[in-house]
Parts: structure tokens; C-alpha cells; sequence
């Protein structure tokens, strides 16, 4: 049985979106990656296209080929984004504001994932122009790169008077959306010595009052800063690039990982009639002044009582990289649910905002259970399941995982430790095959179960 958190949604659910297999090709996950899992696409409960959010969805669906999943999770975190630090749950001595980081993840580069991003910044230019054309940035290479474009005022020491003296000034706006659509350029930034990218993402996602760096000569700070991430990668380059350490260290679960692929095919494009438009930006609109006027955000007494009955099942440990990549899921979970309410104009959380966010957590992990749910975190062995998934039927001798795989820069030991692993959790198989002359030592063969 697989380890999940999964939780049901019992007698409140409702029908389920299933792309048309008609429209989207062949209706299958295909490309490079195999999902990790065994499991099937993911789906999305219909609950989570409540309130405005789901009526963005559904307008612009019809003319665009993007994920409807892509769309949801483009608005969602960019109205979180727009509102500001202001609106916040608290709980366990921490404030949550309306920060989201996802990752939207596609079986091929032709899953549409910017295409979403291209339909949903339109309302925005109507909600918050400003927003749009000044805060939204990308190229994820350095922490000091994402703090400077936000930083305070920078002070130095005026060398004839030893005064302070204000040397750059600062950046009243301390919103900003990391637009990264080559992700996996910021996963191989944090690969290199020195790279604090990794620890201000962690520490960005957790709403400190100050964010800094540690530079010696050329600290950077930064008071009350809002940052969200809209990430877009192939599964395969996912799978491969989001290392153990990355796992390990918190990083990854930061991040809603959503599969997303081409919902539907449209020769010339679709045509979203600027009526649409201007209603979903003045909706929007006016759910961002009213999200600027709450402070704290609570919940009702019904959703209350939900929140206490779904939250051991959220807060269960789960196993392997799919725990590490999961294991915000209350957190998660409990954003996500403060920015449908903020997007009902409400100040308190209510039952139908707890359950779209839950459909849309449920969705998340199912996509990380998807990506890369059975991998077991170990480097070696992943990299062996991983290649040996590749090779299909043909397989991969022993020789040629050292050689091949590793050019030889991993100890016979632990390739023997790594395959091991594998053997006993039941993901490989090996044959041992006799040459055709019937000479020799036998090859030994190694095939993916």
C-alpha cells in the first residue's frame, strides 16, 4: 500500500473535472518522465474551483489550451501576491500570510505551463497595474539577487565625518512574484558552494519580519517581506535536479507541485472576449481592497470544527521523498484556505473555503506522488531506479551502471548497497544472461519492476 495523506472528502464531494481525452490528444500522461508512483494522472475535485477563483477558471478555460489546474494556481498565488502583507492566520506562535509557492510540472516543454501565466496576468493589469508591470520578476540565481530588488535603505560611513550617510535608497513595495519559468535553472543555482538561494526561499516562504543576508562587507536587509514563487518545470528535470538536500532541508516542501499538461488543442489560440476580462479584473479588484482591510483572519465555529477533524490526517508522517516533499501539508492547506476567504471578501475562514483548499492540497500531493512518490532519497539508488526506468526492457548490465551511469566515480560498494535497496523494496529485478556462445561469465542484467 502506498503511503499517503489523502484526505477524503466524504459526503461533501462533489463531481470531478476530467480533461476530454478527445481534446487533449491521447488523454495519457506521456513524455520523457514516468510518474514515480504507478499512479494515474491526478485529479481535481471540483471543489476547488470555488468563488471567484473557479469563475476565472471557467471563463477563460474554453479559449486556451493551459491546464485548468495551471490557471487556478497562476491566480491564486498572484492574488496573494497582489494583497499584500496585511491579512494573516496565526497559529502556533507564527503569522501566515497569503504566501504560495508552486511548481507547476509538466510531462513534456509543451505542457502549456506559461500559457497560464500569459491568460491570467490580464485581470491583474485591470486589479493592480502597478503590480503587474513593477513586481514581478524572475532569474532565481542568488539570495542576494531576490533580497536586493526589495531591499531597506542602504546606509554607509561617510569616510570624512564618520556620520551615516544613505548610500541607496530603499523599495517602499516589498511585494514581489519570482515568475521563474525555467526552474530548473534556480535548482541548479543552489547546486553551487556559496549559493544561499536554498535558505532565503525557506526563510521567504515563512513571512519573517526581516529577511538578510550574511554578507560581511555588503549585508542586504529586507522588513516585512512578501515574496511568492510561480515555478514551471518538466517532470523528468524535476525529478532529476530536486536533490536529497533539497528534500532534506525543507526546501522542497515550500512548494505546491502541480502536474499540468496541455488541456486541449487550439490551432489559432482562443479568444477571451474583453468584457470577460474587465468583469474578472473589477471582481478581482475589489477582493484585493477588501483583503487590504483585514489584519488577523479567523475561522468560523462550523469550519472550526472541520479544521479539528481533518488535521491528524494532514499532520500524519508520511515516508521517503514524498514525506519530505509533503510535510507542510496543514500549513499548506491552511493558506491556501485564508486566500479563498480572502477572495470571498470574508474575514474568517468558512467550511467551503477549508474544503476547496483541501481538494486543491489533495491534488498537490497527488502530483508529488506522481513525480516522484516511491523514490526512496537516496542518490544512488534513485539515480538507478530512475535510468533503469528509462532503459525499459533492454534494461542495464552492471558494468554499464558503473560505467555509463556513474563514469565510474561511485564506489562498486555502494552501486552493490544501492541495488540492494532497490532488490529488497521490491522496484528492480535482475537476470543473470549466459553469452551466446555460452563463454564467458554471465552478464548481469538489471530491469526496472
Amino acid at each position: 500500500m502506498k503511503a499517503t495523506r489523502h484526505v477524503d472528502h466524504d459526503e461533501w464531494t462533489e463531481d470531478i473535472f476530467e480533461p476530454d481525452d478527445a481534446t487533449t490528444g491521447d488523454g495519457k500522461a506521456n513524455g520523457h518522465a514516468q510518474p514515480a508512483s504507478g499512479d494515474a494522472w491526478p485529479v481535481l475535485d471540483q471543489a476547488a474551483y470555488h468563488g471567484l477563483a473557479g469563475d476565472v477558471v471557467n471563463t477563460i478555460l474554453p479559449h486556451t489550451e493551459s491546464d485548468p489546474v495551471a490557471l487556478l494556481l497562476q491566480f491564486l498565488v498572484s492574488f496573494g501576491n497582489v494583497v499584500g502583507r496585511q491579512p494573516y492566520y496565526f497559529i502556533e506562535g507564527a503569522e501566515h500570510y497569503p504566501v504560495l509557492f508552486a511548481l507547476l510540472a509538466g510531462p513534456t516543454a509543451k505542457g502549456r505551463k506559461g500559457t497560464a501565466a500569459n491568460r491570467i496576468r490580464p485581470i491583474f493589469d485591470v486589479a493592480d497595474s502597478d503590480w503587474a508591470h513593477n513586481n514581478i520578476t524572475s532569474g532565481i540565481s542568488s539570495g542576494e539577487g531576490i533580497l536586493h530588488a526589495i531591499h531597506d535603505d542602504v546606509f554607509g560611513t561617510d569616510k570624512k565625518t564618520g556620520m551615516q550617510v544613505l548610500v541607496e535608497a530603499g523599495v517602499d513595495d516589498k511585494r514581489m512574484l519570482l515568475d521563474e519559468r525555467e526552474f530548473s535553472a534556480a535548482l541548479a543555482s543552489m547546486q553551487r558552494d556559496g549559493n544561499v538561494v536554498s535558505r532565503i526561499i525557506r526563510d521567504a516562504w515563512d513571512c519573517p519580519r526581516v529577511l538578510r543576508t550574511l554578507t560581511k562587507h555588503n549585508p542586504t536587509k529586507v522588513t516585512r517581506p512578501h515574496i511568492s514563487i510561480l515555478g514551471q518545470i518538466t517532470i523528468d528535470e524535476l525529478q532529476r535536479k530536486l536533490d536529497q538536500g533539497a528534500m532534506m532541508s525543507g526546501f522542497a516542501n515550500r512548494f505546491l507541485y502541480a502536474c499540468t499538461r496541455r488541456s486541449k488543442f487550439l490551432p489559432h489560440g482562443g479568444a477571451l472576449h474583453p468584457d470577460d476580462e474587465a468583469r474578472l479584473g473589477a471582481s478581482t479588484l475589489a477582493a484585493v481592497g477588501a483583503a487590504r482591510t483585514f489584519t488577523r483572519i479567523t475561522m468560523t465555529s462550523a469550519a472550526d470544527v472541520l479544521w479539528r477533524a481533518i488535521y491528524p490526517q494532514l499532520s500524519a508522517d508520511v515516508p521517503g521523498l514524498l514525506g519530505a516533499a509533503t510535510a507542510r501539508s496543514d500549513a499548506q492547506t491552511l493558506r491556501l484556505s485564508m486566500v479563498y476567504a480572502l477572495l470571498d471578501k470574508a474575514p474568517q475562514i468558512d467550511v467551503c473555503h477549508i474544503k476547496a483548499a483541501l481538494a486543491l492540497w489533495n491534488y498537490c500531493e497527488a502530483s508529488a506522488r506522481y513525480i516522484f512518490g516511491d523514490y526512496t532519497g537516496n542518490p544512488i539508488a534513485d539515480t538507478i531506479l530512475r535510468a533503469l526506468r528509462n532503459s525499459g526492457s533492454a534494461g542495464m548490465s552492471r558494468l554499464s551502471i558503473s560505467r555509463d551511469l556513474f563514469h565510474r566515480h561511485i564506489e562498486a560498494s555502494k552501486i552493490q548497497a544501492a541495488l540492494a535497496q532497490l532488490l529488497a523494496a521490491g522496484k528492480v529485478r535482475s537476470n543473470k544472461l549466459q553469452s551466446a556462445n555460452g563463454r564467458g561469465r554471465p552478464t548481469e542484467m538489471w530491469f526496472a519492476v
